[in-house]
């Protein structure tokens, strides 16, 4: 039963309106009856009208979490809003609103069909998380720009567009320009495209789609590229040695080093960066293959440990269903001589006897559930020892290599002191034959300015350095201590929930045999 809106004035969506829309919108007869009485939880529904209420904004449909169709069209809703968690819905019906922009649509990454006819939308934008898009009208609106058209290449499961009754739907080469930049296109207009007349409408814009088809390789080539270099970064992330495979490290050390810039002017400085920097690159780069090994040690502890896990826990499952199987079939026959005996003494020595049996199926239930947990107790506290001798062996090694980045910077630091003082010396006896820019030369009014001159260009790279090998160990250290954690709270999780199942199994059993009353058991 629809409900229409006799009254002129905005409505609210708000919580009376939709629990009236859904009881109305429910099952009828008997099973409506009772919905009706129980009332309908708004997290089952499925599809819902909301047409003709006089609607002028979207909210409070949050609690329709299952919804897969919604029906909000002939209203006066203004914005695309409110439907952040129907990540479910499939169609979706706007038609005949006051909507100027395409928005708010991010989450509906599900939808098929949407229908945004007679709105007052001006360009075709903001679609891109609708990668299902099947079905799209947008006829009676304001668009004029033919170039809308080519945005709507992406979809590819796009099959039906209606655009009529808006402003490029005027245009000369309106038909032909859609048939040929939307290939995959079956129905334009409501209308089904012509094999052949899609095939003179490519002949006809050939050269321009040739372009276009070029330059969208083109940014399919780089964004894929993007995202492989995205995946190789987390793949060096998850080895905490991203940016060691080459000279990002050393390139920082003099990114803020005002002092270093000033120094690289130096006679034969230049040299002695080299020969520094391709040191401390081979050093980085021993990093970055180690830290890449041992993540694939790491790796095949962890992958080792959650099979090990996986085929106890399933074996023990096995035996308790086998068990249980067994119990099932003496239960059942126990219950059946209960109720066939006739004897008062034999029915309460028939019931405490199969009150033993459902006890004894406990003990064992519980025995099985026990050893498991020692099982995996031991295994737990076996692959913790590993992984964090693995750990501790990473961070030893990187350690030994940092210190080897600073035996360099030291040794650099050193060299480049004795070239500051030796410069120094010539300037102070006019024999210094190469120009120097003024503020290079302003470090060199005596001794003790260039000396603190190369010892702060010193701290700098002696920080970086530093830096990176702490965010490295605190990194590493903290993943570890997390995932022993996660792996011991897992197992207390699992544990809890299977006690809880086995009590709850027993209960029942024993809930059946409570409830045989002697008056169904006495013919």
């Amino acid at each position: 039963m629809n409900l229409l809106c006799n009254s002129l004035e905005p409505r609210v969506m708000d919580d009376d309106m939709l629990k009236l829309v859904v009881r109305e919108q429910g099952p009828q007869e008997e099973a409506g009856q009772l919905a009706k009485q129980e009332g309908i939880l708004f997290k089952d529904v499925l599809s819902l009208k909301l047409d003709f209420q006089n609607i002028l904004r979207i909210d409070n449909l949050w609690q329709f979490e299952s919804l897969r169709k919604l029906q909000l069209d002939n209203n006066i809703i203004e914005r695309i809003e409110g439907l952040e968690n129907l990540t479910h819905l499939v169609w979706l019906d706007l038609s005949f609103n006051n909507i100027e922009a395409i928005e708010g649509l991010d989450a509906l990454v599900n939808l098929e069909d949407l229908s945004l006819f007679n709105n007052r939308i001006s360009k075709i934008d903001s679609l891109d998380a609708l990668v299902k898009l099947q079905v799209l009208s947008l006829g009676n609106n304001q668009i004029g720009n033919m170039m809308n058209i080519i945005y709507l290449r992406r979809f590819k499961d796009l099959r039906a567009l209606s655009l009529s009754g808006n402003p490029v739907a005027k245009a000369e080469d309106y038909r032909m320009f859609i048939w040929a930049y939307l290939p995959g296109l079956v129905y334009l207009d409501s209308r089904r495209i012509d094999d052949h007349m899609k095939e003179l409408a490519e002949i006809k814009h050939q050269y321009s789609l040739d372009e276009l088809k070029h330059r969208e390789n083109q940014i399919q080539a780089q964004l894929e590229e993007e995202q492989a270099q995205r995946k190789e970064l987390e793949e060096y992330k998850a080895a905490f040695v991203e940016h060691l495979n080459g000279s990002f490290l050393f390139d920082s050390m003099y990114a803020e080093d005002v002092e270093g810039k000033k120094l690289a002017y130096l006679p034969s400085v230049g040299e002695l960066l080299e020969s520094y920097k391709d040191k401390f690159v081979i050093i980085c780069l021993h990093i970055f293959e180690y830290g890449l090994k041992q993540q694939k040690k790491r790796k095949v502890e962890l992958d080792t440990f959650s099979e090990c896990v996986h085929e106890a826990i399933q074996e023990n499952q096995e035996q308790g269903k086998h068990r249980i199987a067994k119990f099932e079939e003496k239960h059942l026959l126990s219950l059946s001589a209960i109720r066939d005996e006739s004897d008062m003494t034999n029915i309460e020595m028939k019931i405490v006897e199969h009150g033993k049996d459902i006890t004894e199926l406990y003990n064992v239930l519980m025995t099985q559930e026990m050893q498991l947990v020692e099982q995996l107790e031991e295994m737990i506290n076996m692959f913790e020892r590993n992984i964090v001798d693995l750990v501790g062996l990473f961070i030893e090694n990187v350690q030994s290599l940092m210190a080897q980045c600073r035996d360099l910077e030291t040794h650099h630091h050193e060299k480049l002191l004795e070239i500051c003082i030796n410069t120094l010396e010539k300037i102070v006896k006019g024999e210094l034959d190469e120009d120097l820019p003024d503020d290079v030369r302003a470090l060199f009014v005596d001794k003790d300015t260039i000396v603190n001159a190369v010892g702060t260009s010193h701290d700098i790279h002696l920080l970086k350095i530093d830096n990176r090998e702490d965010e490295l160990v605190t990194r590493i250290n903290s993943w570890c201590t997390q995932l022993v954690n996660k792996i011991h709270k897992d197992e207390i999780t699992r544990n809890r929930k299977r006690v809880r199942e086995i009590n709850q199994y027993i209960d029942h059993m024993q809930s059946e045999l409570d409830n045989l009353e002697c008056s169904d058991i006495i013919d």
